[in-house]
């Protein structure tokens, strides 16, 4: 006996999505792939699971969870996809997927591409630390250039500056950064001359026989190299 379906439950069970999206997913850089793992996002959000894991996402579709974490992290670096801390009935802090920056860029494509000085930024980094960068990695290089308003050739030479120090680490890059700001050094040519100067100024200083034994040409090449 055929089972009876009911339309009204059908109807229910639907998902609304504009349709900007489907007209203009390609102008945004996205695949067909990345499409369907923003419609599970989207689903899974009206189900109320706001933070699905890789493994979620990719039950229902054809890629693996390695596949579906690197669309994640692609679209949280392409600033589509924003991770959002908030806090539960219990004041406890939770994270959640949000995908209004999509949502905002779909009636401004146009501008898609130049919001950041230099798209490179995000291989660089994960050049340096050779390794994919995590989703909350991302969003702390985007912090920095959307909150922050840190332009993106100074993250690179605050990047530069932590290489050279051996501390290869977000944490780091991040009281570099907040120094240079708090010291009103807004231009890489400024980072330049005041890293110069504090080099200069502990040559002398009981650590300085660790430091000979780093290879510094890289740190000086950067300091003397065009942008």
């Amino acid at each position: 006996m055929t089972k009876y379906v009911s339309f009204q439950q059908i109807i229910k069970n639907q998902i609304h999505i504009p349709v900007q999206l489907l007209t203009s997913y390609v102008k945004l850089g996205l695949t067909e792939t990345d499409m369907v793992v923003i419609l599970q996002i989207h689903r899974f959000a009206i189900e109320n699971n706001n933070f699905p894991t890789p493994y979620e996402l990719s039950s229902d579709l054809s890629i693996d969870e390695k596949e579906c974490a690197n669309i994640l992290r692609k679209l949280i670096q392409k600033d589509l996809l924003l991770i959002e801390q908030l806090k539960n009935n219990r004041n406890q802090l939770t994270e959640a997927y949000s995908l209004n920056p999509l949502w905002e860029k779909l009636f401004k494509v146009e501008e898609v591409g130049e919001k950041h000085e230099d798209g490179t930024i995000f291989i660089l980094f994960e050049q340096e630390f050779g390794r994919p960068l995590s989703p909350f990695e991302i969003e702390t290089i985007n912090t920095w250039l959307d909150h922050d308003k840190i332009s993106a050739s100074l993250i690179k030479a605050g990047l530069r500056e932590s290489v050279l120090m051996g501390k290869l680490n977000f944490k780091y890059i991040d009281r570099i950064l907040r120094e240079w700001k708090k010291k009103g050094i807004n231009t890489v040519e400024q980072a330049r001359e005041a890293s110069k100067s504090f080099h200069s100024s502990t040559r002398n200083s009981s650590q300085q026989e660790q430091t000979k034994k780093r290879d510094t040409s890289f740190y000086y090449n950067w300091l003397e190299a065009e942008d």
